[in-house]
């Protein structure tokens, strides 16, 4: 069995932008990838805007909830390969570090859930973003590193620990 390259998409809420670049990882290219996301402050539920965006093109919708980053830096959770920050606040320094050493990579867009916009122009601002990150997951996923699966080059089960940390969110205050 080839191994797949595991990649985790960071939001803050983990309900709108990472869920969607998972969806659409998943979904485009679930052969080479294994896709998460997860974030610092999950939401009770995925936003329903983000749903109405994937559901003409996404076969499993009900695998998708917003999970917490902290679920991703035990022991027991998956190596992941890359880590895609997809807004500003959890990008870089504020995130906690992940098990498997990944390669860290800001995919920045702007946040259809801003407070104050009134539905009609969010729903805009979802489709927007969607589109945007179905132009970013697509020319990813066509990246010729990524055409065959990754090397095993640590040890027997390709799982090396990095320490994890307890994160600290200072972003939306």
């Amino acid at each position: 069995m080839t191994r797949k390259y595991k990649v985790l998409f960071l939001c803050r809420e983990n309900s709108a932008r990472s869920i969607i670049a998972e969806a659409l990882l998943r979904e485009l290219a679930g052969h080479r990838f294994d896709a998460f996301s997860a974030g610092p402050e999950p939401a009770p539920r995925v936003h329903p805007i983000a749903i109405a965006q994937l559901r003409p093109g996404i076969s499993d919708l009900g695998v998708l909830s917003p999970k917490s980053w902290l679920e991703f830096t035990g022991e027991w959770a998956p190596r992941m390969d890359l880590v895609i920050a997809m807004d500003e606040c959890v990008a870089g320094h504020h995130a906690p570090l992940f098990p498997g050493e990944p390669s860290s990579f800001s995919w920045i867009f702007a946040d259809p859930l801003t407070d104050g916009i009134a539905e009609p122009e969010q729903v805009r601002l979802f489709e927007k973003v969607f589109w945007q990150i179905v132009r970013q997951v697509s020319t990813f996923i066509e990246l010729p590193q990524y055409a065959a699966a990754p090397a095993c080059t640590r040890d027997a089960s390709c799982a090396s620990m990095s320490g994890s940390t307890s994160p600290v969110i200072q972003c939306g205050v």
